[in-house]
């Protein structure tokens, strides 16, 4: 699987910014990422803290598939 460009602190920061009010097309331009990269993030990463996805990712971790 390919790695992000992105940290997942860095995915919730750029949530962030657009649920603060910025346009989410400056802040796609803002970053580099198409609209569905961002909208993608956003139903996974939105109203989550860093501490909250860190937690997460852990769980998924822990899970045998």
């Amino acid at each position: 699987m390919k790695r992000s460009r992105f940290s997942e602190k860095q995915i919730i920061g750029i949530v962030k910014q657009q649920e603060s009010g910025v346009s989410t097309a400056e802040v796609c331009r803002e970053h580099g990422i198409s609209s569905a990269t961002f909208y993608k993030w956003k139903s996974k990463f939105g109203g989550l803290e860093v501490s909250d996805a860190r937690r997460l990712k852990g769980s998924r971790m822990r899970i045998p598939i």
